[in-house]
């Protein structure tokens, strides 16, 4: 898909009533700092559509960008961030958890892992409560070009064994810096705005 319209449309906070929409949404997912503004950017080639900070938790709204009128890719707020009150990062969780339950739209949920690490505790509790959704989740493995290629399928395989993830569930390795694994993620977002209808 070429870009040839982006807008951040609605963005939505802990009290916002959630948005429902007649286009296919895809949501975005990970720990605070796995690197999910810069995924986003780069699946858009822009540089600062989707904000990046060197300080986690900056993501604390959920944020729908309107692509090409064709598809809604949303932002989550990251979880596991530790300078965040418990009682904020409940709150976040239950509005994340609210959009989870309530969009009609929802289709696919894109969960991000760290490659260079095993899935934390928070990484595979989070995929058990996609899983027990409903969803499937697709995983990015994120910072691919932080780690050998040698490491890489051992790592991958670690991350599936460690999520109870099924071997049909893709676990594609990506890389902001050099643009892996770009081209892939594209071609599942194609195909889930081709194959997949919102009724």
């Amino acid at each position: 898909m070429k870009i040839k319209s982006l807008e951040l449309e609605t963005v939505c906070g802990i009290t916002s009533k959630l948005p429902q929409h007649d286009k296919i949404e895809m949501a975005f997912w990970g720990r605070s700092n796995v690197g999910k503004s810069s995924l986003l950017n780069s699946l858009w080639n822009r540089k600062s559509m989707a904000r990046i900070s060197a300080q986690p938790g900056k993501t604390q709204t959920i944020n729908y960008y309107n692509v090409n009128d064709v598809c809604y890719m949303v932002d989550l707020p990251g979880y596991g961030y530790a300078k965040v009150s418990r009682e904020l990062a409940g709150k976040w969780m239950g509005m994340i958890e609210k959009y989870l339950d309530m969009s009609r739209a929802l289709r696919v949920v894109f969960l991000l892992i760290d490659i260079r690490h095993e899935p934390s505790k928070k990484d595979v509790e989070i995929y058990r409560l996609l899983y027990d959704k409903g969803f499937n989740p697709l995983i990015i493995a994120t910072k691919a070009d932080k780690i050998s290629r040698q490491a890489k399928s051992k790592n991958i395989a670690a991350i599936r064994k460690a999520l109870g993830a099924p071997e049909e569930t893709p676990i594609l390795p990506f890389s902001a810096l050099n643009k892996e694994g770009k081209e892939e993620i594209w071609e599942y977002i194609d195909m889930f705005v081709r194959e997949i209808p919102v009724e």
